[in-house]
């Protein structure tokens, strides 16, 4: 039997922990320009391009093109994201979307049976995948705000591909745990997800030559990637969207019970859309509007929030800790409720990151935990028997890039387009798949995020931007799934709100709600038991999990202050590069 979906996520969580680095984070000073990614290869990308004299948008790209190679779980060719970036010379905040959309074959029921359950392994191989994004979202900003020639960006990942790198252990144990043959007489894993092992194209990309388990230290080659990064680099996006990279995705489509075609590729399109932004303390901030929840979130957040001096109770406070629940509850219900793809739904984003309406939902906060269910006027049903990334990068001019982007789940849907060297992403399982069913387990069944031909799926990624008096202070953001707005919470809240050392800040202990499951997820360890104990006696239930979020961050001093690129180390790859 599936358990619960709450147990589900500590139990992932927990597990990812065992490869994670302690919840701290490195604080690396520059003077001009920095970049803080998930992975060192990937962050020197990004700030070579820096060096070149490329701006924050060009590092941004660069850093991403080489995630798709270094970080296979979750760097992408196959998946789809969001940028926030600011022009200091426009002094204007600028958005990306490129999230991805349904194949126009899609229905709403797609993934049920007849009984109306999910099917299994409806998160696995072709047929989970989304039309991709990332392509044609990192080439709308270069052709908006970059600098250097498109080529010149790619070719480094590329490069990376061809050439081989030298893996992390974190990267050898993932790969050794998706590739490891199954025990014979032993029984398929159940749920949804699957492993590389179950694909084969996926095998033959990952798997080290001779058969044996990856070491740190060993090299990984990936020709198939750098011959596709090749063909994007000398022929632009449209070589992936309309080229041989197309038929290539399109017969593995038809191969393995995909729903992608050529129309769909070809009709795919970045848009730019308007940043989401609300004040908190006499500081801007900026993040990313739907189909992505994560701006609408984190404001309404910040906005319940600095009606109260959290700062007095103290960070740790079980008062604080309280109102920060409270309010996370509120806005995942707002999440929940209101928010999807724009072009399918209308939403009203001023009124719901509006002051008035944090008033009118602080109203409702009292001093003991709030039912869930008593948020929704719809039942809640009992509960039936997720891997992305982040970079932030800035300029000597001032210009900053907040890039979130993903694969879904870790290594996406598993699936590898077989002689074109990327993982497809597993994004068609962030549509609420079960229409008309929200139980207490987090399962989702609202109107808005149904499936639609050609919709986009509402995401978590909630890359931001913190300004004041036109100058960028705070570049942040993180992967983790829905703990993401709440991880950027937290950067946001011990900066601005208890005056957190930027390492401090970043490394400090996070907690996690999300309205259903009604529980707070806590990192172990890193709490005091007076707090525990004090949300226990207001009513809260707890859990505690090895590590939430991965928020590489760039804090920039006061005045002509220094850099602070802060790579966080709950995942032992990150780092910060510039100078």
């Amino acid at each position: 039997m599936m358990r619960p979906r709450w147990t589900r996520l500590a139990a992932c969580a927990a597990v990812m922990g065992l490869t994670m680095g302690e919840a701290g984070a490195s604080d690396e000073v520059f003077s001009r320009q920095a970049v803080a990614s998930q992975e060192e290869h990937a962050s020197e990308a990004g700030a070579e391009a820096l060096r070149r004299g490329g701006n924050a948008v060009d590092a941004a790209i660069a850093t991403a093109f080489a995630l798709a190679v270094t970080l296979p779980e979750a760097g992408n060719l196959g998946g789809g994201g969001f940028l926030v970036a600011y022009l200091a010379d426009r002094r204007e905040v600028v958005t990306v979307d490129f999230r991805e959309e349904a194949p126009a074959s899609s229905t709403p029921g797609m993934y049920l049976d007849a009984a109306g359950k999910l099917l299994p392994k409806h998160r696995l191989g072709a047929r989970a995948a989304g039309v991709p994004g990332t392509v044609r979202g990192l080439a709308l900003a270069h052709s908006k705000w970059g600098r250097l020639a498109w080529a010149d960006l790619v070719r480094p990942a590329a490069r990376l591909a061809r050439e081989g790198f030298p893996i992390s252990a974190e990267l050898a144990g993932a790969l050794n745990a998706q590739l490891a043959p199954r025990k014979p007489g032993a029984e398929p894993a159940r749920g949804p997800y699957g492993r590389l092992a179950d694909i084969p194209s996926s095998v033959a990309a990952f798997a080290r030559p001779d058969g044996k388990a990856w070491q740190g230290g060993d090299r990984l080659v990936q020709p198939y990637l750098a011959a596709t990064l090749e063909r994007i680099a000398e022929h632009g996006p449209d070589e992936f969207y309309k080229g041989k990279t197309a038929g290539l995705i399109v017969a593995y489509m038809e191969a393995n019970g995909g729903e992608i075609r050529a129309r769909d590729l070809e009709a795919y399109e970045a848009k730019i859309r308007p940043p989401v932004h609300t004040t908190y303390r006499g500081k801007d901030v900026y993040g990313m509007g739907p189909p992505s929840s994560g701006g609408v979130v984190l404001c309404q957040m910040l906005n319940i929030l600095e009606r109260y001096d959290l700062k007095a109770d103290g960070r740790e406070s079980p008062a604080t800790v309280h109102r920060v629940t409270e309010a996370q509850r509120r806005a995942f219900y707002t999440r929940a409720t209101r928010l999807a793809d724009p072009d399918f739904v209308a939403i009203p984003v001023a009124e719901l990151t509006s002051k008035r309406a944090a008033d009118d939902l602080a109203r409702t906060i009292g001093d003991r935990a709030t039912p869930s269910a008593s948020l929704a006027p719809f039942p809640i049903l009992p509960a039936e028997p997720e891997h992305t990334t982040h970079l932030s990068t800035l300029d000597a001019a001032g210009n900053a890039a907040a890039l979130t982007y993903t694969l879904e789940e870790s290594y996406g849907s598993k699936a590898v387009v077989a002689g074109a060297g990327f993982l497809l992403n597993n994004e068609m399982g962030d549509f609420n798949l079960i229409p008309g069913r929200t139980d207490a387990a987090g399962r989702i069944g609202t109107e808005p995020n149904r499936i639609a031909p050609g919709k986009r799926m509402l995401s978590s990624m909630s890359p931001t931007l913190v300004l004041e008096g036109g100058k960028v202070r705070v570049v942040t953001g993180s992967p983790g799934g829905r703990t993401i707005p709440n991880t950027t919470l937290w950067v946001v809240l011990n900066l601005l709100e208890f005056g957190m050392p930027p390492r401090e800040a970043v490394a400090a202990g996070r907690s996690h709600h999300q309205w259903f499951p009604d529980v707070i997820l806590f990192e172990a360890g890193k709490w005091p038991q007076a707090t525990l104990d004090g949300l226990a006696a207001r009513g809260h239930s707890r859990l505690p999990t090895r590590a939430i979020g991965t928020a590489n961050t760039i804090v920039v001093g006061e005045g002509p202050g220094p850099i602070h690129g802060v790579a966080d180390l709950r995942r032992t790859t990150s780092a910060a590069r510039g100078d």
